[in-house]
C-alpha cells in the first residue's frame, strides 16, 4: 500500500479543493502507471503548513517572500 505525503504552504497560497483533488488523482495514477500499484490501496495525504512554520535558509517562508516583494 503506497503512502504519499505532499506538504504545501498554506494560508493565502493554499491549494484549492479542486487542485488538491487533481494532485490526489494525479499521484495515484502516476503510481499505478509507473510502479504498477493498486489505486484502491494508494493513500495520498496533503498537509498544509503555515508559511511561518516552514523555513528555508534560516528564514521562514513568510520572511523570504516579504523580502522578495521589497526588492
Amino acid at each position: 500500500m503506497p503512502y504519499v505525503n505532499i506538504k504545501v504552504t498554506g494560508g493565502s497560497e493554499a491549494p484549492s479543493a479542486e487542485q488538491k483533488a487533481e494532485l490526489i488523482r494525479g499521484v495515484t495514477e502516476l503510481l499505478s502507471r509507473v510502479l504498477n500499484k493498486n489505486p484502491e490501496t494508494t493513500v495520498v495525504v496533503i498537509d498544509e503548513i503555515d508559511m511561518d512554520n516552514w523555513g528555508i535558509g534560516g528564514k521562514s517562508v513568510t520572511v523570504r517572500r516579504n523580502e522578495a516583494r521589497n526588492n
